[in-house]
């Protein structure tokens, strides 16, 4: 390991990040800042002094995607194709990300080696496999969702055709559109197919007798959801599960589906939706010890592997894939990461000129959410309960979902220090 600091010629410290979302990216982003003795763009203090020691880095960021998707604005992106285009960007396109300190590989990690601190990396352009190693680990993969609560394409132009080919699908429905599942994806999708195509029956079908039930959320939250969706035209019908869905053809010759609810009714419908998605962890690749029984990471407040590995100070772990209390958000995940590169720059620099580290601890995440409902959002946070309307969507997503918020609290339009 590097122990010059500063030193023409040493060798830079290797850090390999497996997953280049919101957690993946605000890590590396602060640790390139602060190794470049900048203050790091995610602090809100900026009158603290820069770092005082300047730390080799090269950052590698393996990803099955080509790029940025951002995953707050899936329910619209795959119902609208201009919106589609705006959420998602080619990591060689992100001005921040232009650095030599900074290399994408777009594949995935099939193992991790936690003794020798060797990664194996299926490239996708290749099919090859190749062993990667690395003085910090980073692994911010995430949990596996199905469509349509993401999109399953890794390169922009398929996404691009997969959103498209479901717009098709939406407005060719002319016995209109069910979304099954009322969580936060379902009733978002709902709402955004209303507002999209007005004309369009939307129906919302929920298992439960109210919408978001598997959220630790108050009954007041879901029934101010449930009151906004059925303001803009969505039709939701609850306590009822899908049994059975079968293919017909329609009286205008295109295609239906029938569906058979628990209570014995039937609908027609000419799309269907299920935003039910069971969010699998993505930790196959790492060993057992690490992980909790659900597949989650277990980490300590620094972020670092808790679990009996070998190295796990070198291991750290942000975003969705986290054992950490708390709904997880986009806005948790970047928070993570920002901890995260600090503290990896603190543990280098101890590594480098000796000095004790000073980590940022993470705390546990309250119950917080935030809902876009159309023109309308709902959130619901511990001091203040459940708030809701076209104000507070404006302060939570903006225009575009929370494109333009994510994207400039991580300052993609800067470029990379040098």
């Amino acid at each position: 390991m590097p122990s010059n600091d500063g030193v023409p010629g040493a060798r830079p410290f290797r850090v390999l990040i497996i997953g280049g979302s919101y957690g993946g990216l605000s890590t590396a982003l602060t640790l390139v800042d602060l190794s470049r003795g900048r203050i790091p763009r995610f602090s809100y203090d900026r009158t603290i002094a820069p770092p005082a020691h300047r730390i080799p880095v090269q950052i590698t960021v393996v990803d099955e995607r080509d790029g940025f998707f951002h995953l707050i604005g899936s329910p619209k992106a795959l119902a609208c194709e201009k919106f589609a285009g705006e959420t998602w960007t080619r990591f060689q396109e992100i001005p921040a990300l232009k650095s030599p300190h900074i290399n994408f590989v777009q594949g995935s990690v099939s193992s991790v080696d936690f003794t020798t601190k060797t990664a194996q990396i299926d490239e996708t352009s290749t099919k090859a496999t190749r062993s990667e190693t690395y003085d910090y680990l980073v692994v911010s993969s995430g949990l596996r969702r199905t469509f349509p609560t993401v999109p399953q394409s890794l390169q922009r132009s398929d996404f691009l055709a997969e959103a498209s080919d479901n717009v098709q699908d939406i407005q060719k429905a002319s016995e209109g559109v069910v979304v099954v599942g009322g969580g936060a994806v379902g009733v978002e999708m709902a709402a955004e197919l209303k507002i999209l195509y007005p004309q369009q029956k939307i129906t919302l079908i929920h298992s439960r007798s109210r919408l978001l039930s598997s959220e630790p959320l108050p009954d007041d939250f879901a029934e101010q959801v449930d009151s906004i969706l059925r303001e803009v035209g969505v039709e939701t019908i609850l306590g009822q599960r899908v049994v059975e869905t079968t293919a017909a053809d329609g009286a205008d010759g295109q295609r239906v589906w029938c569906l058979t609810l628990s209570d014995g009714r039937q609908l027609t419908t000419g799309h269907v939706l299920n935003a039910i998605s069971r969010c699998i962890p993505t930790s196959t690749y790492l060993p057992s010890k690490a992980l909790d029984k659900e597949g989650y990471v277990k980490i300590r407040p620094s972020l670092q592997f808790s679990g009996e590995v070998p190295n796990a100070e070198h291991h750290w772990c942000v975003g969705d894939l986290a054992a950490w209390p708390g709904i997880k958000r986009c806005g948790g995940a970047m928070h993570m990461g920002h901890y995260a590169g600090h503290n990896l720059y603190e543990h280098m620099t101890t590594a480098t000129v000796g000095s004790k580290p000073d980590f940022k601890e993470l705390s546990p995440f309250p119950n917080v959410i935030g809902l876009a409902l159309g023109k309308k959002a709902v959130c619901w946070t511990p001091d203040e309960g459940t708030k809701h309307g076209e104000e507070l969507m404006d302060s939570l997503f903006g225009k575009d979902m929370g494109n333009s918020i994510c994207r400039n609290y991580m300052q993609f339009s800067e470029p990379c220090p040098s």
